[in-house]
């Protein structure tokens, strides 16, 4: 592996690595972007897996699940978190967002600032790779956003944002963002676009009862060796994510 790669690691379980180039920049600002169903965390939880398993420590910050969903739905892959939790290779977080916008079990029911809340949680900031599963859900729901979105001031509002993410990576840590497009406006995301070191798109197709599903690579800065447009992949029980074609550039 590079050194200027976190290794994805599993090697020898699937190609997602060598499909991937070797690994992630460090250093790198990570855009994984797709609708529901098109595997944003189930890549989310390989990848957190395959880092720890590399010794590489990560933080992983979920919109949806509950540390019980989290080490349900990785022991349904196979990929095993209870050692990497105890031994605090991982932290795994929950921001658990009703539809009124306030996080879940907080002490007040007024709407939090979400984003800066998250930027003042230092020790979320403190591993080497952070992934933010899913980052839209905290946009749509953070007030002063919403409130610039409302004023078509989308770019001035992801701008300190940006420039929290870019702080970090100076510092060697990657940032990996996933994002559901369909559920904020386009606008609204257009700038971490922009800036995203790596981008990807995930493709979920339906054909007949198999469900099959793509990454494509619009953006790879970084990258150890050569990265094809187009890698194939599906989930499967007691196996995880399976790599099924490659498409070079």
């Amino acid at each position: 592996m590079s050194s200027n790669q976190f290794s994805l690691g599993l090697s020898g379980h699937d190609r997602l690595e060598k499909e991937l180039g070797g690994g992630m920049p460090k250093g790198a600002i990570v855009l994984i972007e797709g609708d529901y169903g098109a595997g944003k965390s189930v890549l989310s939880q390989r990848f957190s897996y395959g880092f720890c398993e590399e010794d590489t420590v990560v933080t992983l910050l979920s919109t949806e699940l509950g540390v019980r969903g989290f080490l349900d739905q990785m022991h349904s892959l196979s990929y095993d978190m209870v050692n990497h939790l105890l031994n605090e290779r991982i932290l795994f977080l929950q921001a658990e967002i009703d539809s009124g916008g306030t996080l879940s079990g907080g002490p007040s029911k007024e709407r939090k600032q979400l984003l800066r809340r998250m930027m003042d949680a230092e020790q979320m900031w403190e591993a080497d790779v952070i992934i933010i599963d899913t980052f839209d859900a905290i946009l749509r729901n953070d007030p002063q956003f919403e409130a610039l979105v409302r004023q078509n001031e989308e770019r001035q509002a992801a701008l300190e944002i940006i420039s929290f993410f870019r702080e970090l990576t100076t510092k060697g840590k990657t940032i990996i963002l996933t994002v559901d497009p369909s559920s904020v406006d386009d606008s609204s995301i257009g700038a971490f676009r922009s800036i995203a070191d790596v981008y990807f798109e995930l493709e979920m197709v339906e054909v007949g009862n198999d469900v099959r599903r793509n990454i494509f690579v619009k953006r790879f800065a970084g990258m150890g060796q050569q990265v094809g447009d187009r890698v194939g992949f599906s989930v499967r029980s007691g196996i995880g994510v399976v790599i099924e074609s490659r498409s070079v550039a």
